[in-house]
């Protein structure tokens, strides 16, 4: 039986996105989004919770999150987990990131900090 791996966010833009190129021109984005959470806790009191994380966007998409969104600015991301390990300082470490399948911006063009 075939597994899914899927996600699907809503969030704000942290920072600006970073684009790079690979050795062979594929340019690659890098996105930071936070999502918030809120509820009422046993108090009665309104709590939040904010989430970041890590999304890359590829190809021709990538070029268009970096010409068009900015940090604050919202947007739809549907994707898939990805967890890779390095190594720093003798100590193995993970990472988790969104690959990201489907990039939509939300909100007018003028959202956010950037221009």
């Amino acid at each position: 039986m075939a597994g899914v791996n899927k996600v699907i966010l809503i969030g704000n833009l942290g920072r600006d996105p970073e684009i790079k190129y690979t050795n062979s021109g594929t340019p690659v984005c890098r996105l930071s989004l936070a999502t918030t959470r809120a509820w009422t806790n046993k108090n009665g009191e309104r709590t939040e919770e904010t989430e970041w994380h890590r999304v890359t966007v590829w190809g021709k998409q990538a070029e268009h999150c970096n010409n068009y969104l900015s940090k604050g600015r919202s947007c739809y991301v549907e994707g898939r987990l990805k967890t890779s390990s390095y190594e720093q300082d003798g100590v193995k470490k993970w990472s988790t990131e969104i690959v990201a399948d489907t990039v939509q911006f939300l909100g007018g063009r003028g959202e956010g900090g950037g221009g």
